[in-house]
């Protein structure tokens, strides 16, 4: 079969080298990809956003299933508009998406079937979200209603801080028609958690959970980023908390959906926070989370494009998914600066150097023959091993062997678990 991913992160490194064991698989092309994506698959220089190259691209090379990364194309109706050229997509269709597209619309959603999520309004109008937070108490979350790149969520600790991220989301809009709408949440405390789902219609396939961490600093602190580093499993977190989760809020979800006239065919991201009430809905995304992906995927036994096929057409209640019992734990090597401006094109040493774990790229390019840094997050160092600790000494061992000006990455990415 000939393949086609769509995108050019670490997400979508760690798709590609997954479908590259595949059997099936004769040809993979990847669009955009990345530098270290080049190594796996064909790397087209197509963005995620021209869905007609992309067709004819496919059209042209008689694909056989195009597998949507991100959650712009997603949200914007990439599957849809391959669908009608008569092309086979793996991903939620526009309806679908919104599930990640609009944080309004999930609340709304969550609230009208009882599934667990924190309190909340939502505003269209400034002045009115303004008057409902002086009547709370902080910390309190603030959420832009659309797609911000990962950085649309402030959890404020004092109310004026809260009202200043008013002001940027739906004044200042800073996240653009994002910010046209907000939620006000409470906040939530405890351990977050994510589970992801191979998910068509009804039938809910959970993958192995993970853990992300998403401040860019050692201990929780400083800015959110897009996820510092990851692992799985999670042994500090009991099975009936796990299999709590999937009952009590992503059955019912995939449930609710299929209600809505929205079913959705895809991964489905789930994103959790065990309070002492039990667990509850952070968010959902519609598509593979990027870094929680580049640990699950390497546990995943059954071939990757079975299932795929399977929930394209619709028999995943058929698959029998099995996982590796190793534990995987994954580095991500940032620039310095990140999450907020940062250099490119910096050289990238050591790769070679590498012995006991997989690196993922997220953020690289290829220059004069050579990888250079070409994002915020710019490798993910991911490592199997008996139990976490075997898998965080492997991985750490091999961040340190990669070298580029500035790297910076947290040190105590899956502590929590080792227990």
């Amino acid at each position: 079969m000939r393949i086609l991913v769509v995108g050019g992160g670490g997400r979508e490194h760690a798709i590609c080298w997954a479908l590259k064991k595949s059997p099936k698989v004769t040809e993979l092309y990847c669009a955009p990809g990345n530098g270290g994506i080049a190594s796996v698959a064909e790397c087209v220089p197509i963005q995620v956003n021209q869905f007609e190259e992309i067709a004819q691209f496919a059209i042209d090379h008689t694909i056989d299933l195009v597998v949507i990364g991100p959650d712009d194309p997603l949200s914007e109706g990439i599957v849809d508009h391959l669908e009608a050229k008569g092309l086979t997509v793996f991903g939620p269709r526009q309806n679908a998406a919104i599930i990640e597209g609009s944080k309004v619309f999930t609340k709304q959603l969550l609230r009208k079937y009882n599934i667990p999520t924190a309190a909340y309004e939502s505003f269209e109008r400034h002045e009115d979200a303004v008057a409902y937070l002086r009547q709370q108490q902080a910390p309190i979350v603030i959420k832009a209603d659309g797609l911000a790149a990962g950085k649309g969520v402030v959890v404020a600790q004092t109310l004026d801080e809260a009202e200043k991220a008013l002001h940027d989301i739906m004044v200042a809009k800073v996240f653009g028609e994002s910010g046209n709408q907000v939620v006000i949440e409470e906040f939530l405390t405890g351990q977050e958690m994510s589970i992801l789902s191979f998910v068509d219609g009804e039938t809910v396939c959970p993958m192995v959970p993970a853990q992300d961490h998403k401040a860019v600093y050692d201990n929780d602190k400083g800015p959110n980023t897009g996820g510092m580093g990851t692992y799985s499993p999670l042994p500090h977190i009991p099975q009936a908390v796990i299999d709590e989760s999937i009952e009590t809020i992503i059955k019912p979800t995939a449930k609710a959906m299929v209600a809505e006239g929205r079913p959705f065919r895809g991964v489905l991201f789930a994103g959790l926070m065990l309070t002492p009430n039990g667990p509850k809905t952070i968010e959902f995304n519609a598509r593979f989370g990027d870094p929680e992906t580049q640990v699950v995927l390497p546990r995943l036994k059954t071939d990757l494009l079975d299932i795929f096929l399977a929930a394209v057409n619709g028999r995943l209640d058929q698959m029998e998914i099995e996982w590796s019992e190793e534990a995987a734990v994954c580095v991500i090597l940032a620039s310095e600066g990140y999450p907020a401006s940062y250099p490119k094109g910096l050289p990238i040493e050591g790769l070679e150097d590498v012995q006991n774990s997989i690196v993922f790229h997220a953020g690289t390019a290829i220059k004069d023959g050579g990888v250079v840094t070409n994002g915020g997050r710019v490798l993910g160092v991911t490592a199997l091993g008996r139990d976490i600790a075997e898998a965080r000494a492997k991985a750490y061992a091999d961040a340190d062997r990669i070298r580029f000006q500035g790297k910076h990455n947290r040190t105590d990415i899956a502590k929590k678990a080792l227990v």
